[in-house]
């Protein structure tokens, strides 16, 4: 059975069953083909002091339920909006009514409750100056800015489209590369030769590639070839002799913004967290006592 809410939740084993039967029911089999949303709901949002239900005369507001749903498991949030909506609110009852039993059995003046409370109240603070004071903050200039940097940082670079055959032994690297010295087609003798089983129909084709995505012999001795010619000594790396052809060169091309402003922005924002978490340390006073593991601390933060 799959749990409707992630395992770490608030909501625990216990609604997990509560919500069972859904996964269960007719409705969730359609959770495949969710339906279209609702186009005046999302023109207008839920006021969030609305009462969505009641419990003993004590209200479940929109709040509530948007909460509630956001811990619903992807699988629920496969569901048409409705039936996601309906689980939600499900998921609202059982909390509350389970609270209430708790509070009425005295479970919230246990003492490791207590504790484990305090810390997920501290956790959801964290989370929310994050939210407000780092995430809230980057803006996408800030962003665009970032990622010029780091382009402009990079040294120019040049790609290559090579071809390779290779062999077991210098002796036949060497026999192909006077074959070659006499008008043989390289494609020809790398279908012919080759043990590479990706070239043997591709005239041992490699397309195009970069600094270091090649074993650093191969690499070193194709960079240095012009586009047209090939090594007229074999070169050796671990899988055996190869013989290389360069068949062009061009400046290896950065990627597009758009394709890296998510890495960019959670970069600036690890960043920006880091020092926020910087200036907050030096302004408490932190003590660790146990020697041990005081230093295994600051080797891991050492890191950061």
């Amino acid at each position: 059975m799959q749990f409707p809410f992630s395992r770490p939740s608030f909501a625990g084993l216990g609604l997990a069953l509560g919500l069972s039967a859904l996964v269960l029911s007719p409705l969730a089999a359609q959770e495949t083909a969710p339906a279209a949303p609702d186009a005046a709901a999302a023109a207008k949002p839920a006021d969030p002091d609305a009462v969505v239900a009641t419990i003993g005369g004590k209200p479940i507001t929109e709040a509530d339920l948007a909460m509630a749903e956001g811990e619903l498991s992807q699988q629920f949030a496969q569901l048409p909006a409705e039936q996601r909506r309906a689980a939600a609110l499900s998921a609202a009852i059982e909390i509350k009514v389970m609270a209430a039993k708790a509070v009425a059995d005295g479970l919230d003046k246990d003492a490791d409750f207590q504790r484990r409370a305090a810390f997920l109240q501290e956790r959801a603070l964290h989370g929310e100056i994050v939210e407000k004071e780092v995430v809230d903050k980057i803006t996408d200039d800030e962003v665009r800015a970032r990622y010029d940097k780091e382009i402009a940082a990079q040294p120019a670079v040049n790609e290559v489209h090579a071809r390779h055959i290779l062999v077991k032994t210098k002796e036949e690297a060497d026999a192909i590369i006077k074959e070659l010295d006499g008008g043989a087609k390289f494609e020809d003798l790398a279908n012919k030769h080759t043990t590479d089983p990706s070239g043997k129909t591709s005239g041992g084709d490699l397309g195009w590639f970069g600094p270091g995505q090649m074993v650093p012999e191969f690499e070193k001795a194709a960079m240095a070839l012009e586009p047209g010619s090939y090594t007229k000594e074999p070169v050796q790396t671990q899988f055996g002799w190869h013989v290389i052809k360069v068949e062009d060169k061009r400046p290896k091309q950065p990627p597009a913004f758009e394709q890296v402003k998510d890495q960019i922005r959670s970069a600036v924002l690890r960043d920006k967290y880091f020092a926020l978490v910087k200036e907050l340390r030096a302004a408490a006073k932190v003590e660790i006592p146990d020697a041990a593991l005081k230093k295994a601390v600051d080797a891991a933060e050492g890191g950061k």
